[in-house]
């Protein structure tokens, strides 16, 4: 998700401060489901693979500002 940015560092940011964490497992299981359903492994229609995707854009959306923010 943060390419570029060395994984020690969203470590420590994942383990300092908890709003980042929530976010980051989020999208991390947000990742897994959308990839299950485009796969067909999870079944749900393309209303619920839409909302899923824009919920995880904007869980990534915020990652990365609070990302910004913290790390600077």
């Amino acid at each position: 998700m943060f390419e570029g940015q060395p994984q020690t560092e969203v470590e420590a940011l994942i383990q300092g401060n908890s709003e980042f964490k929530q976010l980051y497992q989020r999208h991390k299981q947000l990742d897994k489901q959308v990839l299950d359903a485009e796969l067909g492994v999870l079944p749900v229609d393309d209303l619920r693979l839409t909302q899923m995707k824009r919920e995880k854009l904007a869980a990534k959306d915020r990652l990365t500002r609070l990302y910004d923010v913290l790390h600077h």
